[in-house]
């Protein structure tokens, strides 16, 4: 059954249980109780709920900002500066990759590199691709003491203070919480710019705040336009008579219903401009729902699949963008809507609608986590992973040497964790690695080989990236995961300024951290190391699970070959 709305378009099995949630959330007055920043809509203690719902508001305050934003991004480009460098991680990062994904670089405008990694050789990459003084670097952390961030300003302070004509502290910008340690050190460092965020906002829902909206406007966007996008859905998510008219309250009630029948699979199916979108999904669904044995798990960037690879505990949101090269995907929904699979699909009509889908997946996770019975705002498994961590770097400098942890071949490790798949599970990939166009390909490689053999949901994820956002699903969530941690050599290394441990010594203890975390929950989990070719090593697991007919041997080609000449 399809039903069509403002809200989107819905079609598959559970049109009445969505109908009969609506009318449930009506009579509960949901949207109403939202607004008003209840907290008893989610828990009696308002701990981490009254402080962190000042997303429902912020627009009210930033599109007040505007004028200033755009004068300091005059001031950027009148300066020279010809590449900006964003050091954040999970909230801090992930919405302006989205955009910076969406838009690409923006003539006339600096290009922008996020970088929420300590893996030496992605720092490596960051470090080659800039010149030092003529790059300026936004410094965004909530707590204002991110152990990655402050080891990355560490590094980029000090290439700066060794560059030729650099200028120190006229070269970074600070975003963070007011009173932090950060705004104390970027008021030392005498830094060109200090944002001081609004407190009462949780990093996974900044992205309209001043977290998102000066990485995008540095790079060329019109974040007057963003935010009008943005408040325009505010408004439709204001409604509280037709609940199936407000697009924030549907679309909770739509991943709430389907989470409630074990349909948690949430799998985003986009168009390719707005492919990362996902990434931010990832943080937002993960950190908000995955706690207390339950969760809505995020499946983004998945390859697809015919729909009998699917199995019986998914639902498709599709982000549809108008005058993309959709073709492909258009026929893949369709494929899926003809087998019966549950599809919301959301029309975005060009790339600034991404303003309005982060205000309405920000309401509907809300919602969401009120049928699911969680608490959305708190995360108390991230700090659990950071706590490990430091133990790791602790116990590294009094040995001398990282803690020995047990690994696999990296085709013992995968055979080992799909011993034990099963059909409502999903796999993680853990992936400690340097990004490049050929691990991508592997890891999508893989992705699909397990979709196709064993009809098993994967996600992907860069370390410690992952950590700030499905890292909180994996401990506090539905203990339905299989967790591969693949790890490369981290060779050559990278030293962090004024430290005793280096980005690579930091990644592995990080590394190690989630390891003991997972294992400590009782997660399946294995660590592989990849070595020195991580992207060849990858491919080679995806092959050897392909299907024997498809790795056609060479004798059997030159066979084949024969009979074709020959007639035969």
């Amino acid at each position: 059954m399809m039903r069509r709305m403002a809200s989107g378009s819905y079609s598959g099995p559970f049109s009445d249980d969505v109908g009969r949630t609506l009318e449930k959330m009506a009579l509960d007055r949901v949207v109403e109780r939202l607004w008003a920043k209840d907290h008893t809509l989610w828990k009696p203690d308002p701990t981490e709920i009254d402080n962190r719902l000042g997303w429902l508001t912020v627009l009210d305050r930033m599109k007040d900002q505007v004028g200033s934003i755009r004068t300091f991004t005059h001031s950027v480009c009148e300066s020279g500066i010809r590449d900006v460098v964003l050091l954040g991680m999970g909230g801090s990062s992930l919405g302006p990759e989205v955009l910076r994904s969406a838009f690409g670089t923006v003539k006339g405008f600096p290009r922008l590199w996020v970088l929420d990694s300590t893996v030496p050789g992605w720092i490596r990459q960051v470090t080659k691709a800039i010149t030092p003084a003529r790059t300026l670097f936004i410094v965004a952390s909530k707590s204002g003491g991110t152990i990655e961030v402050m080891s990355l300003f560490a590094h980029f302070w000090a290439l700066v203070a060794k560059a030729k004509q650099g200028r120190g502290g006229a070269q970074f910008v600070a975003i963070t919480d007011p009173g932090t340690g950060l705004e104390k050190l970027a008021t030392e460092h005498h830094f060109w710019q200090i944002y001081t965020n609004q407190p009462d906002i949780g990093g996974r829902y900044s992205v309209l705040s001043h977290i998102g909206l000066i990485p995008a406007a540095l790079f060329g966007i019109d974040v007057g336009t963003l935010i009008a996008r943005a408040e325009s859905m505010t408004q439709l998510c204001h409604t509280s008579t037709r609940l199936n008219e407000n697009p924030g309250a549907y679309q909770g009630a739509v991943m709430g219903s389907h989470a409630l029948a074990d349909h948690d699979k949430v799998t985003l199916i986009t168009s390719p401009r707005i492919s990362a979108f996902g990434l931010w999904v990832e943080q937002l669904l993960s950190e908000s729902t995955g706690k207390e044995g339950k969760g809505l798990i995020p499946i983004a960037g998945e390859p697809m699949g015919p729909p009998g690879a699917y199995g019986p505990d998914r639902l498709f949101v599709y982000l549809r963008l108008k005058g993309d090269a959709n073709e492909r995907s258009d026929k893949h929904v369709k494929a899926l809507q003809q087998a019966g699979q549950p599809i919301l699909t959301l029309d975005l009509k060009d790339r600034f609608d991404l303003g309005a889908e982060f205000f309405r997946w920000e309401f509907g996770t809300a919602v969401a986590g009120h049928l699911l019975g969680i608490h959305p705002f708190d995360q108390p498994n991230v700090q659990e992973s950071k706590d490990k961590t430091n133990r790791v770097l602790q116990e590294t400098e009094a040995t001398g040497a990282l803690p020995t942890v047990p690994h696999l071949s990296p085709k013992a490790g995968l055979a080992r964790l799909l011993a034990h798949a099963r059909a409502t599970g999903y796999l993680a990939i853990l992936g400690y690695i340097t990004p490049s166009a050929q691990c991508e390909r592997a890891l999508a490689a893989l992705r699909k080989a397990i979709l196709l053999r064993y009809q098993l949901p994967t996600t992907a994820g860069y370390g410690p990236r992952y950590l700030h956002s499905t890292g909180q699903l994996h401990k506090g969530g539905p203990n339905s995961g299989l967790f591969l941690e693949v790890v490369e050599s981290m060779k050559p290394d990278l030293p962090i300024p004024n430290q005793p441990h280096t980005f690579g010594t930091l990644a592995q203890a990080q590394a190690i951290g989630d390891l003991q975390s997972l294992l400590a929950h009782g997660r399946e989990a294995v660590r592989v190391n990849l070595g020195r070719t991580p992207a060849m090593t990858l491919q080679t697991l995806a092959s050897a699970l392909q299907p024997t007919s498809s790795r056609r041997s060479p004798s059997r080609s030159r066979r084949v070959n024969r009979r074709r000449r020959s007639g035969r």
